[in-house]
């Protein structure tokens, strides 16, 4: 549906207006993104706000960005700066899946509800839908995410392929997303559904009278590579359509915005909105509120991801990591810095993990104080295994800290941790206590260069991260690394290294943002000096000089900016001979994230994302979204560039401003080797200019290795995966290798033949143990090698275990009684009268049972009976200050049922002080609360029903429902208690 012509609308995020205002992006046309965009934006919104209300404060966003979204729905509270990168990257992995479909699929009627596709396209969506609950509640948020993008295209698609809107139907089709319930009324194959449009483009009235007349359903047909089609059936249309021209000519389609069909396109637009909300508020019923937020990515971007070597030489690193965590625990508590995530993978030999994840502080505490050092004896341990479990198990860009003092025994999968690096964007770095290591070197008589740390140091490099050679005495004053990266806003300011090392400066811009200011580097027998804007300079033998201080522990020099920084253009001036890293860091809330892409053609060309490396010979194209401290019109980008870490070339990409902080960047020459994004702006709050790097190494390939994922796997089951391998070089045996974090069985072939410039395809089968847990998700690395391994290129997926679904009925509720007084005269003194509302909760005979029975929209307590018992009888509790409860009952299979209930209350009268005057007679109170824009719903004794906006200082009446009119104006007046009530008196 909605056209992904507009290519970047799947990457912009438009809030305008004084208030929360989603528009439609470009020219009043609606793409699928912006669709998804609007529904997805409001539901968060409502979750944030709906958190914020039972915890006792307000949700007043400052301004309607989405950075200054999130630091309002974090807490206000928070001291610190808190990141809006990991929102904005979850919803682009959304918008970016929902994209594909278009490239992917292609072809599949089921997949956009074409050629009357109905039960298959239902299909879709329900199992969609379950691996989406299975995958939050494991808290596998990015193998959710990426199927919700999916599903929603699909769903979307069903109101712009379909008739359901020249039915006359202005709500969503509640069938598709109820598996229980039956699709109705379909015209059968046999059924002609369509007139013949003459002109063969769009007709306005080309369905046929009776089938709008018994509410037919029909779909219409899209044929890519054939004309066929039923009898009498309508077309999809447009030009990609072979059916379009076969009688009856024309099609059906409201995708784009047409002169025949604007108010048909606008209703398509409004329904499939509607449609999305529906079904994000019943996964946000499943997952909960807090979880909804974190599968949004709302969360604090800290997360501290420990892999720490357990054998028995280690004790003293332990008890070092575990002094860390107790420290970042207890000194961010409170704080935008607090890590909204922990995880904990130990790796001995020959065993590793398993991945401990957790939200509570105290469970880590636990955690890494039961670890013990034991084991071991030979030198190599389980490294890299333990290491691909965190790179698969922690959040995309995380920072994950490894110890250990013995190399990697698993050095085959040096290359997987490559790819994952470069998939997860995340930074790697190495805590080397190698004396320990070297004394049963020494015992065992190894001396070859395997048993050196060259590939941590290659892997740290890699990801941005750093190798630090330490004494296991001096390993405490080594890991504040730890404690600086440990932060909601960390961003790289410059980042460079250098094999071997030789005489060079490195310039670098200090914004007026950025705190924290910290240089790393590592090496031996290195000089440098640093100076400031001002001419100011600082050797590395001063310890405590002008412009900060200056930690050396082991190869590591720790130089942290004194808080008084000056802005502007500093120098570092390196000499050594020895190879070198140097590292800028920061904290800041401008930044950028960026996904290296390709174009894709057919009825709807768009931009797809690339897996692996970009294809060399080709130009690279880049989507770039830009943070800014007040949102994306708070900077503006001078340049964007890709800048070799190991060299100095630095090439330059041609802009296409997208609006909102985006940008299409297009490289004609990428750089040879190894490189990273640099990008330059200006800071429009402080008018200062900033510098940005990231932190992953990437290069081209003449290798492409492609595959799809389509469906979720089910235990106990083998499940394939075709992948096509393709070459601009020269043609060969091309070595297959594959590896997935569960260590699940797995067939591959060995080698695939692949012609000059051409391609292959193969197959890879894996079975899935029968006890594999639903909601389990499996991260696959495919890796291609060219002959003689001159090129190679790899593809990494998100694959979703799902048990199979029978229980398809939500829970039912039904309100037993309600109890309640009459409220106080005074509203100031509501909380001293109190309601109860009894209901009971039943599964029925043939459900799985309630799993959890929670509320919202309501301030109170809820109690319930064992929810073991067919019916569960629950009993909510609040003052007159909260008048409506929505009790949400989640069964074993995932399966959500509400029951939303307001209260009727008898007010005493009273006289109108002060009010705003209301069009039609009636006067209303000006509502306390100016902060942000409210819905407020007004209920009087004599059921007189209002529904308010509130903006700034005045209210306006959006719809009134009287049952029975006023004959006299009568004044009112109220306070607001929260924000969805306010109490109002009749004179």
């Amino acid at each position: 549906m909605m056209s992904t012509v507009l290519c970047m609308s799947f990457l912009a995020l438009v809030l305008s207006g004084g208030a929360w205002a989603f528009s439609p992006i470009g020219d009043g046309a609606s793409t699928h993104v912006s669709i998804t965009e609007k529904a997805v934006l409001q539901k968060v919104t409502e979750v944030c706000r709906a958190i914020a209300e039972s915890e006792g404060r307000d949700f007043t966003p400052t301004g309607n960005s989405a950075e200054e979204l999130v630091q309002a729905c974090l807490g206000p509270k928070a001291t610190g700066e808190v990141s809006a990168a990991k929102f904005k990257s979850a919803l682009n992995e959304i918008y970016i899946q929902n994209g594909q479909v278009d490239r992917d699929f292609v072809n599949s009627p089921a997949h956009h509800f074409n050629s009357e596709a109905f039960a298959l396209g239902r299909r879709l969506i329900t199992d969609g839908v379950a691996s989406i609950k299975a995958n939050v509640q494991k808290e596998n948020f990015q193998a959710a995410r990426e199927t919700l993008g999916r599903v929603l295209h699909t769903l979307q698609d069903f109101y712009s392929h379909s008739n359901w809107v020249d039915l006359g139907y202005t709500e969503p089709y509640a069938n598709l997303i109820r598996p229980d319930l039956p699709l109705e009324n379909l015209a059968d194959v046999k059924t002609p559904t369509c007139s013949d449009c003459a002109n063969g483009g769009f007709c306005s009235n080309s369905i046929l009278p009776n089938i709008l007349n018994e509410k037919k359903l029909t779909s219409g047909y899209m044929g890519i590579f054939s004309a066929a089609k039923p009898k009498g059936k309508c077309s999809h249309g447009g030009a990609a359509d072979l059916t379009s021209s076969k009688a009856p000519r024309g099609g059906i389609s409201k995708d784009e915005r047409r002169s025949d069909n604007v108010a048909l396109h606008t209703a398509a637009v409004t329904v499939a909105t509607t449609a999305t909300l529906q079904l994000l508020d019943d996964i946000r019923g499943a997952a909960g509120d807090n979880n909804y937020l974190r599968f949004m990515g709302i969360a604090r971007s800290s997360v501290v991801v420990f892999v720490i070597d357990t054998t028995g030489s280690m004790s003293d690193d332990i008890l070092e990591a575990k002094r860390v965590v107790y420290k970042i625990i207890d000194s961010k508590k409170g704080t935008q810095d607090e890590p909204s995530l922990y995880i904990l993978v130990p790796f001995n030999d020959p065993k590793f993990g398993p991945l401990i994840k957790t939200t509570n502080p105290n469970v880590m505490k636990a955690e890494i104080a039961n670890l013990t050092a034991e084991g071991g004896g030979d030198l190599p341990e389980m490294c890299l295994s333990g290491l691909q479990l965190a790179l698969t198990g922690a959040p995309a860009s995380s920072n994950i800290y490894v110890f250990t003092d013995a190399v990697a025994k698993d050095i085959e999968l040096k290359e997987t941790i490559v790819a994952l690096i470069r998939s997860t964007k995340s930074t790697v770095s190495f805590f080397m206590t190698n004396d320990g290591a070297g004394a049963r070197r020494r015992r065992r008589g190894v001396e070859s260069r395997a048993a050196t740390f060259e590939t941590y140091k290659d892997l740290a490099l890699a990801s941005g991260g750093q190798a630090i050679g330490v004494t296991k005495e001096n390993l405490p004053q080594a890991t504040d690394v730890i404690i600086d990266s440990s932060t909601s806003a960390l961003v790289i300011v410059l980042q460079r290294a250098r094999n071997p090392g030789r005489a060079e400066t490195f310039s670098f811009l200090l914004d007026e943002s950025l705190n924290n200011i910290t240089i790393y580097i590592t090496g031996n027998t290195i000089t440098f000096t640093l100076k400031n804007p001002a001419g100011v300079t600082q050797k590395q033998n001063e310890a405590n000089g002008e412009l900060g201080t200056v930690q050396t522990v082991g190869n590591l020099y720790r130089v942290r900016l004194a808080s008084n920084k000056q802005t502007g253009l500093w120098e570092i001036s390196m000499n050594s001979n020895q190879p070198y890293t140097l590292k800028v860091t920061g904290q800041s809330t401008i930044a950028f994230i960026y996904d290296f892409v390709e174009t894709f053609d057919g009825p709807h060309p768009g931009y797809a994302l690339i897996s692996g490396r970009p294809q060399a010979g080709m130009p690279a194209m880049l989507l770039v979204s830009v943070l800014g401290r007040k949102g994306p019109a708070s900077v503006k980008v001078a340049d964007i560039a890709l800048v070799t870490v190991s060299g100095s070339e630095v090439v330059g990409g041609a802009l296409e401003d997208m609006g909102n902080g985006k940008f299409l960047v297009t490289v004609t020459k990428v750089p040879a080797g190894e490189f990273v994004v640099l990008l330059n702006g200006t800071d429009v709050v402080s008018s200062t200019v900033f510098q940005r790097q990231s932190t992953t190494q990437m290069s081209v390939s003449k290798v492409t290795i492609k595959a799809v994922v389509d469906r979720s796997m089910e235990p106990g089951k083998p499940f394939t995966l075709p992948f096509t391998v393709m070459t601009d070089a020269t043609g060969g045996s091309y070595t297959i290798s594959a590896r997935n974090d569960r260590d699940f069985k797995m067939n591959v072939p060995g080698s695939i033949a692949v012609t000059t410039g051409g391609n292959a395809t193969g197959e890879l089968t894996i079975t899935v143990p029968a006890n594999t847990p639903s909601g389990t998700d499996v991260t696959l690395t495919i890796e291609a090698v060219a002959p003689g391994a001159s090129d190679s290129n790899y593809a990494v997926l998100r694959l979703s275990v799902v048990t199979k679904v029978t229980d398809f009925t939500p829970p039912q509720c039904e309100v037993v009684s309600v109890s309640s007084v009459d409220c106080p005269a005074d509203p100031a003194a509501c909380s001293s009268a109190f309601w109860q509302l009894s209901a009971n909760m039943t599964d029925g005979v043939n459900g799985t049972g309630i799993a959890s029975l929670t509320h919202r929209q309501g301030v109170g307590s809820l109690t319930h009976t064992d929810l073991k018992q067919m019916v569960v009888a629950a009993a909510f509790n609040a003052s007159c200050c909260s008048l409506t409860v929505e009790l949400v009952a989640l069964d074993k299979a995932m399966n959500v049922g509400t029951c939303l209930y307001t209260t009727k209350v008898t007010w005493h009268h009273r006289r109108l002080v002060r009010g705003g005057v209301v069009p039609g007679r009636h006067k209303l109170p000006q509502p306390q609360s100016h902060k942000s824009r409210l819905f407020l719903q007004f209920i009087f004794l004599k059921k007189y029903i209002f529904t308010f906006k509130h903006t700034a200082n005045r209210a306006s009446v959006l719809k009134s429902n009287l049952e029975t009119q006023m004959e006299e104006p009568k004044p009112v007046k109220g306070r607001c208690l929260t924000v969805s009530r306010c109490i109002l008196t009749l004179s």
